[in-house]
């Protein structure tokens, strides 16, 4: 993990990657694990374009983000095993592209599965898009749910990767929410 930029803060860039709608979201994340919003957005593929086109349209808007945000470190959704073999394909790819725009920028990259950013998120691994959203919403302090689902995904995946980087002070731990106390309290009983 990158160390916090010179405001205090760690801004995490986090990439919920796709072929068709690669969600990305950009949070600044506080020592006592206070989150801002900075960026959310998806980057957009034509379904029917050759695959080497999608993967140039990702990178170039991975590219973009990072240009315009310079977040500190990147977080990627670890692809996992799906029936759909298309599927799982497309996905694997957009996320080399996403681990390699990081890599072009000397970022450190890490990703994180599915059930770890819902535990992270909500306090349950098998929380569903809606649960995630809300939670999302209630930490960034946002009016609205974020949307699409690629993108709150990405925001989760951000949030995710910066607390299970940032220690849990005594001070702090009163600021968080319960579902960041939860996953505080699992990460110190894992280090045991």
């Amino acid at each position: 993990m990158a160390s916090p930029n010179r405001r205090g803060l760690l801004r995490v860039l986090g990439i919920d990657p796709g072929l068709t709608r690669c969600g990305v979201g950009v949070v600044d994340v506080a020592p006592d694990r206070s989150a801002t919003l900075v960026h959310v957005g998806v980057v957009r593929s034509a379904a029917d374009a050759p695959i080497e086109e999608r993967l140039a349209v990702i990178a170039t808007g991975l590219r973009a983000v990072l240009d315009a945000h310079i977040p500190d470190v990147v977080a990627v959704e670890r692809v996992f095993a799906q029936h759909n073999r298309q599927t799982v394909m497309g996905t694997a790819q957009a996320s080399g592209i996403a681990l390699l725009v990081a890599g072009e920028r000397g970022l450190a990259a890490a990703t994180h599965t599915p059930s770890e950013v819902k535990a992270a998120i909500t306090g349950y691994g098998n929380a569903d898009k809606r649960q995630v959203q809300t939670m999302v919403a209630r930490v960034l302090r946002l009016d609205e749910l974020p949307k699409p689902a690629d993108a709150a995904d990405a925001l989760a995946l951000a949030l995710c990767h910066a607390w299970r980087g940032a220690p849990a002070t005594a001070a702090a731990s009163s600021a968080l929410t319960p579902a960041q106390r939860a996953w505080a309290d699992a990460e110190r009983l894992a280090r045991r």
